[in-house]
């Protein structure tokens, strides 16, 4: 393709009749004022879309537009060119087309960046037009930093076998500790955490090397493997980051400190434990100015969103989620506070951790370690005078009925409670020791919830059921098995090759109606479950995975991972 000329980007979506003359004189009086490209201008003042404008400059210079949020990257071609230059030029290699290579570009009318490219790539270039959010975006995601880790821990490593250099620089305990080399390691670490959407970041070490995994989806993925002899180094640093004792290297310890990264900030708990082999570290992110979920944006089917939002508009009573560790339960709490937070309220949290911020609410931080737990805190909570209490988790039986006797006493309490599944919870509350008048009188509701993964929408495709996803379907579906039609990820560039991006929650309820009341007051746990069993038929936690299954959102291997834990 011959080099592109110079385009009038205004005259042109004119001519197009992409936006009408008075709003071109618009924009470019705006763009006169605040001196931002006129482009943004016009998008953000609603004139015409960014992709309009996209495939307007496609046409004009006969190339062809790209929706990167459904082409097929790869790797190969990416790598052609070096991420800083990908950032500075706005352009990606996407493909090599009769001995071209086919580079994409946010602004073709960029004639320096087009020479850049050609001198850079030494080849000749065949133009398409992409938008400049869909091309930051997939920067961000196909340019992992993985090498960049593996190196930085190769140079830690020399350092520290470099009896000449002072163990204080290596750590970062000395005037320009950001250069240190375990500060930039952890540093590089953390922003590829968030940019992978890590919700954890394990730090292993083994007999002969030590392994950093992220935790993406509910999964494990390995991000690099480097030499034991940094391991010692990685954890002293994030000691004195989180304020642990650095000389107890015998006992676990607990602890948390917040950094910033791409201008978000971000909470890390981090949790050491003793090993053969050295301290292991696990730390958990939690970005704090990630916007809160509304209830209507949880995917709740609609029978069960009624029932839970009628639950949590009674005055009192306890409304228990339930569910393992990372299932959700938090950002299904906030996003019911999110809804009842308003002026004529009073809301109280006990939590460990906080992990969310939200405006208007009294949130208190349990600290076991200065006896602050939530047993106590809770008891002069209720002295403040609230309407509604959340309760981070129900651990023991003194909390247990202190949250029972102030849902009994007029309050409003929401909490969460380590059960397999909803059916299954007062029972675990009578097996801590509950009196039975407590849970029979106190609990309005129970939701239970877990987390599959969602297919890719990049890389979706129609799926045929094995022979053993085919039985197990037939189970839940009868006679319809083999109607429905079913999908999966095949693996792309959008989900590092996993088939998966994101999760969604599925769920179940169980309502203390008169029957289950009375069966708790009774003491008969096998007529509860078999009461309760009757109201949940169709209704389960397997049921609703499989719902996801029949819609296209999740896979079979996913909702028969759900169902496995289940019956654990």
């Amino acid at each position: 393709m011959a080099r592109p000329e110079k385009i009038r980007l205004g005259d042109m979506l004119v001519q197009q009749e992409l936006v009408t003359g008075e709003q071109l004189k618009l924009a470019l009086e705006e763009q006169k004022r605040s001196g931002r490209k006129l482009g943004r201008v016009l998008v953000e003042s609603g004139y015409v879309t960014e992709e309009g404008i996209s495939r307007g400059l496609a046409r004009q210079i006969g190339a062809d537009f790209v929706d990167l949020k459904t082409f097929k990257l790869q790797p190969e071609m990416i790598k052609l060119l070096p991420e800083a230059q990908a950032r500075r030029l706005r352009a990606l290699v996407l493909d090599e087309r009769s001995g071209m290579l086919v580079v994409g570009m946010a602004d073709p009318t960029d004639l320096s960046a087009f020479d850049e490219l050609a001198r850079v790539l030494r080849r000749e270039l065949d133009l398409a037009v992409v938008t400049e959010s869909q091309l930051l975006s997939t920067i961000d995601r196909v340019y992992t930093r993985a090498a960049e880790i593996s190196g930085l821990a190769r140079e830690l490593t020399a350092d520290m076998g470099d009896i000449s250099t002072e163990f204080g620089n290596i750590l970062g305990l000395t005037a320009g500790a950001e250069d240190a080399p375990v500060v930039k390691l952890l540093n590089t670490v953390f922003e590829e955490a968030l940019k992978m959407r890590a919700s954890d970041i394990h730090i292993e070490p083994q007999e002969k090397f030590l392994v950093i995994r992220f935790r993406i989806d509910g999964v494990l993925h390995v991000q690099t493997e480097a030499d034991a002899k940094i391991s010692t180094a990685l954890v002293l640093r994030l000691k004195l980051m989180s304020g642990l004792d650095i000389s107890e290297k015998r006992l676990p310890q607990d602890g948390r400190f917040n950094i910033k990264l791409r201008n978000t900030s971000i909470d890390i708990r981090i949790s050491s434990m003793p090993t053969q082999h050295g301290e292991s570290v696990v730390m958990r992110m939690l970005a704090q100015n990630t916007g809160l979920l509304e209830l209507d944006r949880l995917h709740m089917p609609s029978r069960i969103l009624e029932r839970f939002r009628h639950s949590i508009a009674r005055p009192s009573g306890i409304v228990l989620v339930t569910g393992p560790t990372g299932s959700g339960k938090t950002t299904t709490l906030y996003a019911a506070l999110n809804e009842l937070n308003t002026r004529e309220k009073k809301i109280i949290t006990v939590e460990d951790p906080v992990e969310y911020r939200l405006p208007g609410l009294n949130q208190v931080q349990v600290h076991e370690k200065i006896d602050l737990s939530f047993s106590r805190v809770l008891r002069s909570a209720l002295r403040q005078d609230p309407d509604i209490i959340l309760l981070g988790e129900m651990r023991d039986q003194e909390t247990a009925e202190i949250g029972m006797r102030a849902a009994m006493t007029g309050h409003l309490v929401l909490s969460t409670l380590h059960t397999n599944d909803a059916l299954s919870t007062p029972i675990r509350l009578l097996d801590m020791g509950v009196p039975r008048y407590m849970v029979a009188l106190s609990i309005q509701m129970v939701l239970a919830q877990r987390l599959v993964r969602v297919i890719c929408e990049n890389c979706s495709v129609p799926h045929e059921p094995l022979p053993h996803e085919h039985l197990w379907l037939k189970v839940e579906l009868g006679d319809q098995v083999d109607a429905m039609q079913y999908r999966r990820g095949q693996g792309c560039s959008h989900c590092a090759n996993t088939g998966y991006q994101g999760r969604q929650a599925v769920y179940e309820i169980l309502d203390m109606n008169n029957a289950l009341v009375e069966a708790v007051n009774r003491g008969d746990p096998n007529e509860f479950m078999q009461i309760g069993r009757e109201q949940m038929a169709g209704n389960t936690l397997r049921r609703d995975a499989v719902r996801l299954v029949m819609s296209g959102r999740t896979t079979i291997d996913e909702a028969m991972r759900i169902s496995t834990q289940l019956d654990e």
